[in-house]
């Protein structure tokens, strides 16, 4: 039963994704760095954070027997944030001559999401 529930949890974090970088992508059109995948990327991390924080109050190191776990975790915020394009993104930043927004978009996207992730989780910690 786990599978299924991280089957759909997946789809609406993917669903959730796109549609929040659509969104994201019209507000920011001419930027120097991916902002659309950088608020989806920290956005994503908050969201982990507070989901941690007040559903198992703690940062499991090993929970893949959580069912909620796995379904809001691995699933839809796995699903909803994307390492995978914010390497592309980086790579074409670097490949295309830019290396201060390549410089500035890996810094903003590691460092932001993990203080956004640090952050939802010490504000709703008992």
């Amino acid at each position: 039963m786990t599978v299924i529930w991280l089957m759909f949890a997946g789809a609406a974090g993917a669903v959730c994704r796109y549609m929040l970088g659509m969104f994201f992508a019209r507000k920011f059109s001419k930027q120097a760095i991916p902002i659309p995948m950088l608020l989806v990327n920290v956005t994503g991390s908050f969201g982990l954070g507070v989901f941690l924080s007040l559903y198992m109050q703690t940062i499991p190191l090993d929970a893949y027997d959580n069912t909620w776990f796995v379904t809001a975790g691995t699933g839809f915020f796995g699903a909803f944030t994307t390492f995978s394009t914010f390497a592309v993104e980086a790579v074409n930043l670097l490949r295309s001559g830019k290396r201060m927004p390549f410089l500035w978009y890996t810094a903003l996207s590691i460092v932001g999401a993990l203080m956004a992730f640090i952050f939802g989780f010490l504000i709703f910690s008992p």
